[in-house]
C-alpha cells in the first residue's frame, strides 16, 4: 500500500494574465515524487473546478492545488470547506489576492516548494448572501467596477485601474445600514468591503489588520471622498495605512447584515452577482484547510503597482520607461482628474 499523498491539481486556463503551458513540466519537474502521487485536470467550464475538486474530497485526495487566480480559488476553496482535504495554491490570476495574504510565491516554482513542504493551516471563510468568500466581499463602487471588469476582453492591473477610473465619472455613493447584535448604523459609503483576508489583490490593502484565523471580518467603510483625497487615499492602500485614513470607518463583527434602498450588485473575492436589498456577511471560523507558510503576510511594498499609482493620481513617475509605456493612460487620467475637479 502507498504511503504517498494524493494531489490533484486544477488548472484553469483562462484566468489570469499568464500561460500555463509550461506548468504540467514544472510540475513533473519540481514535485516531490517521494511524497506525492499526482495527477492534473483542466477546467471546461465555469464551475468545473468545483465539481473536481468536491469529487477529489469525496474520494480522499489529500491535497487539492489551484493553478489560477482568485475566481478559481474561491471555485475550489467552496468545494473542500468542512472536508479534510487541504487547499494548495499556485497563484496565476491578476490579484492573487489570498495567495499574497498567505505569504504563497508568486513565481509557481517557487509556489511548489511551498506545496512540498506540505505545511498545513487552517482558515476562515466567509459567507455573503449565501456565496462563500475567502479574501474580501462587499457593495458600492468595488462590487460595481467588478461587474464592469467581468465583461472586459482583458485582465491586469492596468485594465482594472482604467475601468476604475472611467466608472469613477458617474458612479455615486449610496446610503447603507450595518446591522449587528448592537444595533444599526447608517453611512453614506462609495464602498463597503467585508475583509477575512486584508487585500483584494496586488498588495492593495483593504483591510490592513485583518486575519484570516480570528474568527471575525473586518469591514471598512470608504466615506465619500473628493479628488483632493485621491493622492492619500491610494498610497495608504498600498502601504497598509488605509485604516489611518480620515475617510476611513472600520469595524469588526463576526456576522452583520448591509441594508441598502433597493437590489444591485455585490461581489465576492471579485466575482460580481446580483442580490436584493438586505445582504447578511458571516465568517465561519475554521473552515478550510490549506497549504501555506507558517510565516504571516508579506510586508513588502510592490513597487511595480506604487509606479502605477502614482502615475494615476497624477504625481511625478518614478522612471521615463513606465511613463513611455503607458503614456496614453496617463494621458486619459489627466482628463479624467480635470473633469472630476470641475465636479468638485
Amino acid at each position: 500500500m502507498s504511503l504517498k499523498k494524493r494531489i490533484i491539481f486544477i488548472v484553469n486556463p483562462i484566468s489570469g494574465t499568464h500561460s500555463k503551458e509550461t506548468i504540467p513540466q514544472l510540475i513533473e519537474e519540481k514535485i516531490d515524487h517521494s511524497k506525492y502521487d499526482y495527477s492534473i485536470q483542466r477546467t471546461q467550464y465555469a464551475g468545473h473546478a468545483s465539481q473536481i475538486a468536491a469529487e477529489a474530497a469525496r474520494d480522499g485526495v489529500d491535497i487539492v492545488v489551484a493553478v489560477g487566480g482568485d475566481g478559481t480559488i474561491n471555485e475550489i476553496g467552496r468545494a473542500l470547506i468542512h472536508t479534510r482535504t487541504a487547499m494548495g495554491i499556485i497563484p496565476c490570476g491578476s490579484g492573487n489576492g489570498l495567495a499574497r495574504h498567505l505569504n504563497i510565491p508568486m513565481i509557481a516554482r517557487k509556489a511548489l516548494d511551498v506545496i512540498n513542504a506540505g505545511t498545513v493551516r487552517t482558515i476562515d471563510y466567509g459567507i455573503i448572501d449565501g456565496h462563500p468568500f475567502f479574501c474580501t466581499c462587499g457593495v458600492g463602487f468595488d462590487a460595481f467596477v467588478s461587474l464592469k471588469f467581468s465583461d472586459s476582453g482583458k485582465r491586469g492591473l492596468l485594465t482594472y485601474l482604467e475601468n476604475t477610473l472611467h466608472e469613477s465619472l458617474t458612479y455615486q455613493p449610496e446610503t447603507y445600514e450595518i446591522e449587528n447584535a448592537s444595533g444599526t448604523a447608517r453611512y453614506k459609503a462609495f464602498l463597503i468591503a467585508c475583509a477575512n483576508a486584508s487585500q483584494y489583490g496586488n498588495n492593495a490593502y483593504i483591510a490592513p489588520q485583518a486575519s484570516l484565523t480570528d474568527g471575525m471580518m473586518d469591514i471598512t467603510v470608504l466615506e465619500p471622498f473628493t479628488v483632493l483625497d485621491v493622492p492619500a487615499l491610494s498610497f495608504q492602500l498600498f502601504n497598509r495605512t488605509l485604516d489611518q485614513n480620515s475617510r476611513i470607518k472600520t469595524m469588526r463583527e463576526k456576522k452583520i447584515t448591509i441594508h441598502r434602498s433597493q437590489e444591485g450588485v455585490f461581489h465576492f473575492d471579485g466575482d460580481p452577482a446580483q442580490g436584493g436589498k438586505d445582504l447578511e456577511v458571516e465568517i465561519i471560523h475554521q473552515g478550510l484547510h490549506v497549504v501555506a507558510p507558517l510565516k504571516g503576510h508579506n510586508d513588502t511594498i510592490p513597487l511595480n503597482v506604487l509606479h502605477h499609482i502614482t502615475e494615476f493620481i497624477g504625481m511625478r513617475p518614478i522612471t521615463s520607461t513606465i511613463a513611455s509605456k503607458h503614456r496614453q493612460l496617463l494621458k486619459l487620467n489627466q482628463h479624467i482628474l480635470r473633469r472630476l475637479a470641475k465636479r468638485g
